[in-house]
């Protein structure tokens, strides 16, 4: 079962940057058909901000293009979501998922409070 373990959030002003990290333990990401970046503000539902396919295409949320980057590094196990121009309204709990199907795989989230 793959494991997945995010940091990287925090508070940051408004304008700032954060890079969020998600290392996967017991397979490579390369193994993985799809990996990504979710978020979920307070009573809202969880969305996808940025993914990245097996084969390194990625696709983002229209909010977030222009200012976030999802990347991997293989030799670390490890993607990564750098995120620029921070707006409030990128506050949420971010969640790193695997989708290998039929299987969907979470991390714990971690905290993004962007102050304006």
């Amino acid at each position: 079962q793959v494991q997945l373990v995010e940091s990287g959030g925090g508070l940051v002003q408004a304008g700032g940057s954060l890079r969020l990290s998600c290392e996967a333990s017991v397979i490579s990401i390369l193994n993985i058909n799809s990996m990504g970046w979710h978020r979920q503000a307070p009573g809202k539902q969880r969305e996808l901000v940025a993914g990245i396919t097996r084969g390194g295409s990625t696709n983002y949320e229209d909010s977030v293009k222009g200012r976030f980057t999802i990347s991997r590094d293989s030799a670390k196990n490890t993607v990564y979501l750098q995120m620029n121009s921070l707006k409030p309204e990128d506050t949420a709990v971010y969640y790193c998922n695997a989708q290998d199907f039929p299987y969907a795989y979470w991390g714990q989230g971690t905290q993004v409070t962007v102050s304006s």
